[in-house]
């Protein structure tokens, strides 16, 4: 079996659509064993896929192949994930700093302060 990396990327749920996969694919930030690859490179079993998400620099492994999208639960079955601890503590500072900003029971924010929180949060 021969699966489009765009498409596998899909399958697995790292991009919500494929448009997305293969637009981050075409520019450079995926790249699979180090090196930057085109949206219809052939997966195989045992590459490693690494790439940017919001603040953590996240690996994969290809642990399986298939060609239809499965449920968050079963993306265990086809992944190992090797991304360092350190990246998700990284993460989870960041979201806590964010929402150290705000004081609890203040209510919704504002438009303006929405806009400054998302302009503040926006990592990509």
């Amino acid at each position: 079996m021969q699966v489009r990396l765009d498409k596998w990327l899909w399958c697995v749920r790292v991009f919500k659509t494929r448009s997305q996969a293969t637009d981050a694919l075409r520019g450079g930030k995926v790249k699979i064993n180090g090196e930057v690859v085109k949206p219809s490179r052939e997966t195989k079993i045992g590459d490693t896929i690494s790439y940017r998400r919001g603040v953590i620099h996240k690996e994969i492994e290809v642990k399986a192949l298939l060609d239809k999208r499965v449920g968050a639960k079963l993306v265990e079955n086809y992944v190992i994930d090797h991304t360092p601890e350190s990246e998700y503590i990284k993460a989870k500072m960041q979201r806590d700093i964010v929402f150290a900003r705000r004081d609890r029971g203040t209510g919704r924010p504002t438009k303006k302060e929405r806009r400054d929180l998302e302009k503040w949060g926006d990592w990509d």
